[in-house]
């Protein structure tokens, strides 16, 4: 027994010495690594900071960096940061998860702000057994195949390139359960996109990524190609986006994968740099003409996706189609606002160039009355929009559909992380990394984008109740009320009183 806690005492002895000698050879080697630093720092001339105070001056690019981290989880209030407040998040958070989205106490919105968007109740709200769902609504009726959209809440345009395979796989099976579309983004049409068996809208960017000829025009045979898989069952003509009206993308070299080259029809190992615009369109004219013979080729609704920056591009756009005919008019227009994102855009383009959507659609919609167009054109709007209260002020504006990126980005576990240029996504989103890609579950995840679309179906049928309609298609402007800076609101009618046709 002696024997065994004289051995226990030896061990517990040598063990000391060894973290000791550890202890000390870790000090000597930090103060080699501050040696070595400190004349590094103190020696470069590139960066004043660390040249006037060698070693400490270090951190402050570590602080920098953790900044963003402090501020979302510990200091930011619950309706401060952009481009997404905790609030709008959470909402779809739980939304996706589909728990209970109640809240206590009181709202931490405050009402008084001007531009808040408050809807009108009416005394007697829409009893349940009095409430109907949205009724689809067709898009192209004119096309040889014709879109009858059963939901107005849809998936935007996401690039495979831009997100992850099992992102697109999670998407395009949520769709799927959810009955609603998704935009394959200007990327190209991936076998995961047809995998998930939902309704697709086939995007055509400047680059004309899979359905291009080796020049970069428009092939026609790819996109009849296209066109025959029936899930695609619309097109839509990229302009602009909102984050960065006027600019093309870029595909590093190191990005285009023999994969992505076959997807998009361009060369394996080249930088691929889009046009920032069509080069085969230059005026009105041009664009009219490449809708319908794109609805010519393909035989399905063709639309074109813009920011609007005024309203004089419209009227000479609106004027051209009654001189042409309404057969060359698009089949819908998907307007984006100045507030949409994207994965990487120069800030002046993300921060100052177009108009917020809060502007821009209804001037879009009263220009389409104006020339006796809105019949025949339908409006999807998109930028920022995720929440109920989002969805439901751009119905009574007068949209048709919404479509949101960002909001379903959220249901796959995005955490805002802003990290969607460097191929380093925490959440396996928008990284090719095969490691950190582990982490998204594509049938989980697929489960979560049905459900938010579910409880923002609910939701917005629940503001429609309270306002006494029986289904959310049926509100208008005057179901909406915007505060004023006297804190004060006025209907939304007043602002953007409804236009009629003028012949």
């Amino acid at each position: 027994m002696q024997t065994s806690i004289s051995q226990s005492g030896q061990w517990l002895v040598t063990a000391l010495e060894i973290m000791s000698g550890l202890f000390i050879l870790l000090l000597g080697l930090l103060a080699l690594w501050v040696m070595i630093i400190f004349v590094a720092d103190i020696s470069q001339t590139r960066h004043a900071i660390r040249r006037n105070y060698p070693v400490i001056g270090r951190f402050r690019y570590l602080f920098e960096k953790l900044g963003g981290f402090f501020r979302q989880y510990f200091f930011a209030m619950d309706r401060e940061e952009l481009p997404f407040n905790r609030a709008q998040r959470t909402w779809v958070y739980r939304a996706a998860k589909d728990l209970n989205n109640t809240v206590a106490f009181g709202s931490t919105r405050d009402i008084r702000t001007p531009g808040s968007v408050l809807f009108v109740n009416c005394p007697y709200p829409t009893l349940g057994e009095n409430a109907a769902p949205s009724t689809p609504v067709t898009i192209g009726k004119d096309s040889r195949s014709p879109y009858a959209a059963p939901s107005f809440f849809n998936i935007s345009g996401m690039s495979y390139g831009a997100i992850s395979k099992p992102a697109i796989q999670a998407l395009a099976q949520g769709a799927k359960k959810a009955g609603i579309w998704m935009n394959t983004g200007e990327g190209g049409l991936t076998p995961w996109h047809l995998q998930g068996g939902c309704d697709l809208v086939f995007q055509i960017g400047t680059a004309k990524y899979g359905v291009r000829d080796a020049n970069g025009a428009l092939d026609d045979h790819k996109l009849a190609s296209i066109a025959a898989h029936e899930q695609v069952r619309m097109f839509e003509l990229k302009l602009s986006q909102g984050a960065k009206p006027g600019k093309g993308g870029i595909v590093p070299a190191d990005k285009v994968t023999r994969e992505i080259a076959e997807i998009r029809g361009i060369k394996e190992g080249c930088a691929s740099i889009s046009p920032n615009r069509h080069p085969d369109i230059s005026n009105d004219d041009d664009l009219l003409n490449m809708l319908a013979h794109i609805r010519e080729v393909t035989g399905k609704p063709v639309g074109f996706k813009t920011v609007i920056g005024d309203t004089q591009w419209l009227d000479e756009l609106f004027s051209l189609i009654r001189g042409k005919g309404r057969d060359y008019a698009p089949d819908f227009i998907t307007l984006d606002g100045a507030e949409g994102g994207t994965g990487a855009s120069p800030m002046p383009l993300i921060d100052a160039v177009g108009l917020p959507l809060k502007e821009s659609l209804p001037l879009l919609v009263d220009k389409l009355n104006e020339y006796g167009l809105r019949e025949r054109i339908k409006v999807i709007a998109s930028g920022k929009l995720v929440n109920p209260s989002d969805i439901t002020w751009a119905l009574c504006v007068g949209a048709d559909f919404i479509v949101s990126a960002r909001g379903f980005m959220f249901t796959l576990g995005c955490i805002q992380a802003l990290q969607c240029n460097e191929n380093t996504c925490p959440t396996g989103i928008a990284t090719h990394d095969k490691k950190l890609q582990r982490g998204l579950d594509p049938e989980l995840k697929a489960n979560r984008v049905a459900n938010y679309v579910r409880n923002m179906t609910y939701e917005v049928g629940m503001i429609a109740h309270a306002c006494g309609l029986s289904s959310p298609r049926g509100f208008q402007r005057h179901h909406a009320r915007v505060v004023q800076d006297n804190g004060l609101s006025i209907p939304l009618s007043e602002i953007f009183p409804p236009v009629k046709h003028h012949v």
